[in-house]
């Protein structure tokens, strides 16, 4: 069964940048869109980032500016690049590959933690 396997979360002070990754453990076709959410504590999951097959992107306004998301499909992976990173970004990021067929793969989370 294929996985998100993401990577690049950890601590970081306010202000600093981390990248985050996310692959796929095996092929998928016709990806869609990937994205990245997440989800502070008693929070709901919000949406982060999105880009489609084609290129484009969608941002949360929260984080547009300093945040990147970009993708290589020839890997099936996407990437959140976080610049200038607040404590109000500290949250689990979970990764979300949306294929034409099937159903939406996510990826197991990995924290993010600002301080300040």
């Amino acid at each position: 069964q294929v996985q998100l396997v993401e990577s690049g979360g950890g601590l970081v002070q306010a202000g600093g940048s981390l990248r985050l990754s996310c692959a796929a453990s095996d092929t998928i076709f016709s990806i869609v869109a990937m994205g990245w959410y997440r989800q502070a504590p008693g929070k709901q999951r919000e949406l982060v980032a999105q880009i489609t097959s084609g290129g484009s992107t969608n941002y949360a306004d929260s984080v547009k500016g300093r945040f990147t998301i970009s993708r290589d499909n020839a890997k099936d992976t996407a990437y959140l690049q976080m610049n200038s990173l607040k404590p109000e970004d500290t949250a689990v990021y979970y990764c979300n590959f949306i294929p034409k067929y099937g159903r939406n793969y996510w990826g197991q989370g990995t924290q993010v933690t600002v301080s300040s």
